[in-house]
């Protein structure tokens, strides 16, 4: 049985998914957008200040889900430019100690032309 998570302190869906959906123990996060929930506006077009916003919407939908970083197993990472990749990896080095298995790759380009967006896969065990 999937059983749908939303919380209004990370970014509505822009489009027909969830922001995140458990299928047994496993709760899986959509892509999270650097979307401040309180005014819906993109983050400043600064890598490091749209990868703070985005770990903060990862943790709302995680803490509404009853979990915390913790509970990460996976990410996965798309860069608009790998040229961001040191700055983004320091933001998110400082949320993720857990040290999650994790794939970065670089995109063409993301909606709303965010330079970064991150997937979330969690246990909970």
């Amino acid at each position: 049985m999937l059983i749908r998570v939303s919380t209004p302190k990370a970014p509505a869906a822009i489009g027909p998914y969830s922001q995140a959906v458990w299928a047994g123990d496993f709760l899986y996060l959509s892509g999270m957008m650097p979307i401040d929930p309180a005014t819906g506006a993109l983050a400043p077009a600064d890598i490091t200040a749209q990868a703070a916003q985005i770990m903060k919407n990862i943790e709302a939908v995680l803490a509404e889900a009853g979990l915390t970083q913790e509970n990460v197993v996976k990410t996965t990472c798309f860069l608009s430019d790998m040229a961001n990749f040191a700055a983004f990896n320091s933001v998110y080095g400082e949320y993720f100690t857990s040290k999650p298995a994790r794939s970065c790759v670089a995109v063409r380009e993301l909606p709303k032309s965010a330079l970064v967006e991150v997937e979330v896969i969690a246990y909970r065990g």
